[in-house]
């Protein structure tokens, strides 16, 4: 796994050219993985920078959660804590009706509160 300072991070960003999304958001890739907002890919960078300082233990990128046949939800991340405790994490810069709604079914089925990164 390749890990990133923060100033190398900060190079990168600033001498690629992102894509705009549907809310304004810039498309980022970093490290073979494409991220809906540059919010997003910060918060996979800052999540990097704690599993190297073993602050977690770790993250997986967008899991997918069953809600009911034909309904999904995409979560950003789950972060597994040091004390064996994970939080689904979705980093937000717009909260769509869709989202609004599928949080609620996910809260209700699975019995966690979705972590909003604002």
């Amino acid at each position: 796994m390749e890990h990133w300072s923060i100033e190398d991070y900060n190079n990168y960003k600033n001498t690629n050219n992102f894509k705009k999304t549907k809310y304004k958001a810039n498309k980022t890739s970093i490290d073979g993985h494409t991220f809906d907002s540059q919010k997003e890919a910060d918060y996979y960078i800052e999540l990097k920078l704690k599993l190297q300082a073993k602050e977690i233990k770790g993250f997986c990128l967008q899991p997918t959660f069953i809600l009911a046949p034909g309904l999904k939800y995409k979560a950003d991340f789950v972060v597994f804590n040091s004390d064996n405790s994970y939080e689904v994490i979705d980093v937000k810069g717009f909260k769509t009706k869709e989202y609004i709604a599928k949080k609620k079914v996910f809260e209700d089925k699975y019995n966690l509160k979705i972590k909003e990164i604002e």
